[in-house]
């Protein structure tokens, strides 16, 4: 049975708790504190400075990877048929998920790749596999889109072309 019993905690933090475990046979002591937020240090200045960083990794990942640029070129292809097309509200919604679940997972793995290189600078089977099951992830998330892009623009290109 836990009996709870609080004890003063550190200035910025929530006080932790103290839990009697094993009856009276001994006391763990477990630190639950969080650091609590300060608003106030929160600036606009701070909040744009995150938008710059995020759009300098964007950047970075279509200047250097290759297939950034083949998904990004394959999402301008999907939103220009889907405008041709005129694709309902659903559909729409379901290209815009594939499309930022495709890049997402690029900019994942690319990060992936990069700390990977940072911290394995040499050939290591360990790096090569964690860089291997973060492709893989792209892959999931580029074929899946494929079958949702086949499924929403196959039947409208059959009735186009009067198959």
């Amino acid at each position: 049975m836990a009996v709870k019993a609080v004890k003063a905690g550190r200035k910025g933090k929530i006080p932790a708790t103290k839990y009697k475990a094993l009856g009276n046979s001994f006391w763990t002591t477990v630190d639950l504190s969080l650091p609590i937020h300060n608003f106030e240090k929160m600036s606009l200045q701070k909040r744009s400075a995150s938008f710059r960083y995020a759009i300098n990794g964007l950047t970075n990942m279509f200047q250097t990877e290759p297939n950034a640029r083949i998904h990004a070129i394959a999402a301008t292809m999907a939103v220009l048929a889907g405008f041709f097309f005129q694709i309902s509200r659903m559909e729409w919604i379901a290209v815009v998920l594939c499309i930022a679940l495709v890049l997402s997972l690029e900019a994942l793995n690319t990060a992936i790749e990069h700390l990977t290189d940072l911290v394995s600078p040499g050939i290591n089977p360990l790096a090569g596999k964690a860089k291997d099951v973060a492709a893989a992830a792209v892959l999931f998330g580029a074929i899946g889109s494929i079958l949702v892009g086949a499924l929403i623009f196959l039947p409208k290109i059959m009735a186009y072309f009067n198959f």
